[in-house]
């Protein structure tokens, strides 16, 4: 399954991937990081990164790595565009 591409969905909430062979995922955001423990901080950066970055959002979710990467942003291991730079 080859991806076309992956697009925010505000009207939804989710992301929505499109394949090559016209089959179309969603990914409910707020499924996704219900159970996620973030800071106000990183719950910002997961909203930059499903609208700027939808397929690395689902890619996070979908290898279940998004907690690692929550955790990575809330300790400053990342540069994220939710807080000023050093």
């Amino acid at each position: 399954m080859r991806t076309i591409f992956a697009e925010y969905n505000p009207h939804r909430n989710s992301i929505d991937i499109y394949t090559s062979a016209g089959y179309m995922l969603r990914i409910d955001c707020w499924e996704a990081e219900k159970d996620l423990k973030t800071t106000p901080g990183s719950d910002c950066a997961l909203n930059a990164l499903a609208i700027d970055k939808p397929l690395e959002y689902a890619k996070l979710y979908l290898d279940e790595t998004m907690q690692i990467w929550v955790d990575a942003e809330d300790s400053g291991a990342s540069q994220s565009l939710c807080k000023p730079p050093n």
